[in-house]
């Protein structure tokens, strides 16, 4: 990677690698900026800082080699490594991480659910096993997990981080409704459904009419 790396430039990559991936799936070898712009909604000379951001891609004429830069993506974002994850709430939230193919694809390996209630305590829709709450402190550590997503009520959420980073795990997915308090050495990003739909209700009541 070269250079610094903006927060606004790491908030797209995500996008830079679903496209890429979806246009090597479709057969492209080769895309222009000005083709990548359209399909992404950015202008060509935003995606030539970007990628001049990360490393620098392409000669001109010829565009940018989509496999190469995906797996320059793919490399910088962490996503050739493995994660052992575990998901905290066997509920419709909880479910929905665990079936979601994609994520194992990425290296995302989900191991085990956890949950308070006992009607929960059995193998998951895809045989993954669910075990108590309780179990936490004995099970994490013995399933080698280094990824644990949140996936309960608000009110428990901030006392299970405090459980999981007791055990070392550094790293939290938030799908709870709260802001959570962690420590610096600790990495939380949260999923706050209701964001994206306060989003689109104001950029709804925002648009001009045609």
């Amino acid at each position: 990677m070269a250079g610094y790396v903006s927060d606004a430039v790491i908030r797209r990559l995500p996008g830079y690698y679903r496209h890429l991936r979806e246009l090597e799936e479709e057969g492209i070898m080769q895309i222009s900026s000005q083709e990548l712009g359209e399909r992404m909604q950015l202008t060509p000379s935003q995606i030539r800082q970007d990628i001049n951001c990360i490393g620098g891609f392409g000669r001109q004429g010829f565009g940018y080699p989509v496999h190469e830069l995906k797996e320059h993506i793919r490399g910088i974002m962490g996503l050739k490594t493995e994660h052992r994850m575990a998901i905290l709430g066997a509920g419709r939230i909880g479910n929905a991480v665990s079936d979601h193919a994609g994520f194992q694809r990425e290296g995302f390996h989900t191991v085990a659910l956890f949950d308070t209630d006992d009607a929960k305590l059995r193998d998951g829709k895809n045989g993954l096993p669910v075990y108590p709450m309780s179990e936490l402190e004995d099970r994490l550590p013995e399933l080698k997990v280094s990824v644990v997503a949140l996936a309960l009520p608000a009110a428990a959420a901030q006392e299970a981080l405090d459980r999981v980073y007791a055990l070392g795990i550094r790293a939290i997915w938030n799908f709870a409704p709260v802001d959570l308090k962690y420590p610096r050495d600790m990495v939380v990003v949260n999923v706050h459904l209701s964001d994206s739909l306060y989003t689109l209700s104001y950029r709804m009541s925002h648009m001009e009419s045609v």
